[in-house]
């Protein structure tokens, strides 16, 4: 199953019953602020409103977590299993995602409640049970959350962006990102090791280690940014098919592509977190899809990284390659298991595994990230029309 730190004792439990408060206390300052009826939005089919976030989430420790502790506990609302379940099928059926607008009921204030009752059982079930029956769940259930609490910004970001109004979810405007040179930084050809190492935690898709060889590359020392990215829109790259791959032209022609994700048709602002703002000449771009940066990586006469290779330089590297973690990093693989991946048994299986298909992995992070969750190995994936996420793209090449 997935890893966790070794050792369970006292000390260590208490820790993470800590953590375990102060992860769900961030999902709930994430809607602080926002009304009902943003909480309940659903602005298109791939997202979900956050009134289903804070839900599900709970959800998730409600139906793998207390179980484990008592098998008798009863549910909040037993309708709710069906409701917030995503796609465990091993544990029942779920309400379809497209659908999740319309879930006017339970309102706001019952789904917080949910939550209270949910918080309260756990920490009494854990303080009094022996930490090897729940931490690894509880572990699991954390790290599920802080993805979530990401999507939650993602989503919510596209429902503003569909509102005229432009509304803004943070006040304060953006810091500068000052101009960083780009350099290139070598790594030479050989067996390498690629994978979770350790005692800390990963989930299942970053296991195991294993060996790969690489020949010789060098790697960008930070992303593309906004300005390398119009310049590559000021050519005619949405415009010339012989850069992109077949589905990606497809796309561009049927959705009417021209630029980045929430780009205004000026290319000189972007709408985001803050509301319409001027766009940063040396910040990263962001909100591509993968047949965009395939495209103009392409077009810069250069290559995306695989995984392997990102995840090599930036160990070799890690002082030299600037803004890691700043959007997340399209990565040329597709999402597949590593060898002799095992999922774990049951529904909780489900997770990971099931989904390596017609996805590509992005590497690093982003700045919607939650501070810890991120890690050399963490390998995100979506599929590669997804341009709602924080995703960018650095360049690498071959020698």
């Amino acid at each position: 199953m997935q890893h966790v730190r070794s050792g369970a004792g006292a000390t260590a439990s208490s820790g993470l019953l800590a953590r375990f408060a102060e992860v769900r206390r961030c999902s709930l300052q994430l809607v602080e602020g926002l009304s009902p009826e943003d909480c309940q939005v659903q602005s298109m089919a791939d997202a979900s409103p956050l009134k289903w976030h804070l839900g599900h989430t709970t959800w998730f420790f409600e139906t793998f977590v207390l179980p484990a502790l008592d098998p008798d506990f009863a549910r909040f609302d037993a309708r709710f299993a069906h409701l917030f379940n995503s796609y465990y099928n091993g544990v029942g059926t779920m309400h379809a995602r497209p659908l999740r607008g319309l879930l006017t009921r339970p309102d706001l204030e019952t789904v917080m409640s949910y939550r209270a009752h949910v918080d309260a059982a756990v920490e009494r079930l854990c303080a009094s049970s022996d930490p090897a029956r729940w931490a690894e769940l509880l572990e699991l259930g954390l790290q599920h959350e802080q993805q979530h609490q990401e999507l939650m910004l993602t989503d919510l970001l596209h429902a503003f962006s569909c509102n005229p109004m432009q509304p803004a979810y943070r006040s304060m405007p953006p810091a500068t990102v000052a101009d960083v040179p780009l350099h290139w930084r070598r790594v030479e050809a050989g067996l390498r090791m690629i994978g979770h190492a350790g005692d800390g935690f990963a989930f299942d898709n970053e296991l195991p280690r294993h060996r790969v060889w690489l020949d010789a590359f060098e790697m960008a020392s930070r992303p593309v940014t906004n300005a390398e990215y119009r310049a590559f829109i000021e050519d005619g790259g949405y415009r010339d098919p012989l850069l992109w791959l077949s589905a990606g032209w497809a796309q561009v022609q049927d959705e009417g592509w021209q630029r980045p994700m929430y780009w205004s048709e000026d290319n000189r602002h972007a709408f985001g977190l803050y509301g319409l703002q001027p766009l940063q000449p040396h910040a990263p771009v962001c909100h591509l899809s993968y047949y965009e940066a395939d495209a103009y990586a392409r077009w810069a006469g250069a290559g995306l990284p695989t995984e392997a290779q990102w995840e090599v330089a930036m160990a070799v590297h890690d002082a030299d390659l600037a803004a890691a973690g700043q959007v997340w990093e399209w990565t040329s693989s597709a999402y597949a298991a590593y060898p002799g991946f095992r999922p774990a048994a049951g529904a909780i299986g489900e997770y990971n595994g099931k989904f390596m298909c017609g996805q590509y992995v992005l590497r690093g992070g982003s700045a919607a990230t939650p501070p810890g969750h991120g890690r050399l190995t963490y390998r995100n994936f979506f599929p590669p029309s997804a341009r709602w996420q924080f995703s960018g793209l650095r360049l690498v090449r071959e020698l």
